[in-house]
């Protein structure tokens, strides 16, 4: 397929977190105050698709899924969006166009689709071979997933990759101003505080540095976004049931979806976190079945 019939079916092809890492890590007045006034106390819940569950809980509900599909997961990502998925991928480093040299923290890194996405694109376009990524995932099985594909690369025998698993809202094992990009993919609707998740990311980035999300969204239009919906919520975990033995994880997997912030709303987050984004911060892809959402760190 052609790089101008790859992009064009990405526009318009409907569909459906500490171990070290073991590569290179890297006001009101007095007289207004009510005394007997109890402080407001922060909502102990949060949902876990369409469940509302204690937030102390959702980390661990979460890594639960994702240690049941490790090891179909991008199966079931090809099944489940007829493989328009490595699309939304290519255009998404595309859209990167990183700088030779670029330090990327790649979240939510999981099987390590987007590092060798992005440093295939250094090579290939840049001929760079200094760029590097740091992949960190909550899920240690999500990750050795990762380890296990990039075992054999020239990139791990170059030490130009490291692992670590870790949570996205509390990177503190991750330096001030460290990284030129932060990218996580189809993972920040899984966290339990994704503002905190966005606030990380503008920590660890440097000066000038670069916040790329990758998520499913909202479809506005209400034709598709019916046909959207009988997929998602008949045929997904149907595909889930029948390929990976496994219909809850992916009942959860779309519920997750429903929930996550809309795109101008997300957008916000991005913004309040302190980035500046271009324009309304976002580029819908295929309807708006998923976004990618941008912003700079000046």
């Amino acid at each position: 397929m052609n790089s101008m019939l790859a992009r064009r079916l990405v526009r318009t092809v409907p569909v459906s977190i500490r171990q070290m890492p073991r590569g290179r890590a890297f006001g009101c007045s007095a007289a207004c105050r009510q005394p007997s006034a109890e402080p407001p106390q922060e909502n102990s819940t949060t949902h876990f698709g369409f469940k509302t569950v204690p937030k102390e809980m959702k980390e661990s509900l979460v890594r639960n899924v994702f240690s049941n599909v490790a090891s179909n997961y991008d199966v079931m990502n090809d099944a489940m969006s007829m493989g328009i998925h490595r699309l939304w991928k290519d255009h998404f480093i595309h859209k990167m166009a990183p700088a030779p040299g670029a330090k990327l923290l790649d979240v939510a890194g999981g099987t390590g689709d987007i590092a060798q996405r992005f440093l295939e694109y250094q090579d290939s376009t840049n001929g760079d071979s200094t760029s590097s990524v740091h992949m960190v995932d909550i899920n240690p099985d999500m990750l050795r997933e990762g380890e296990r594909r990039l075992a054999d690369s020239k990139w791990q025998q170059q030490n130009r990759i490291g692992f670590t698993v870790g949570n996205a809202e509390k990177l503190e094992f991750i330096e001030d101003n460290s990284f030129d990009v932060y990218t996580i993919a189809f993972g920040i609707r899984n966290c339990t505080h994704p503002d905190q998740v966005v606030r990380e990311a503008y920590r660890v980035l440097k000066p000038g540095g670069r916040f790329m999300c990758l998520e499913f969204s909202r479809v506005s239009n209400p034709v598709l976004a019916a046909i959207y919906d009988m997929h998602s919520f008949y045929v997904i975990p149907k595909l889930g049931e029948l390929i990976a033995n496994d219909r809850q994880s992916y009942e959860y997997l779309v519920e997750s979806i429903r929930k996550f912030p809309a795109q101008d709303e997300f957008a916000q987050i991005i913004r309040d976190a302190g980035f500046t984004t271009i324009g309304k911060g976002y580029e819908n892809l295929t309807f708006g079945t998923v976004a990618i959402h941008s912003g700079y760190k000046f």
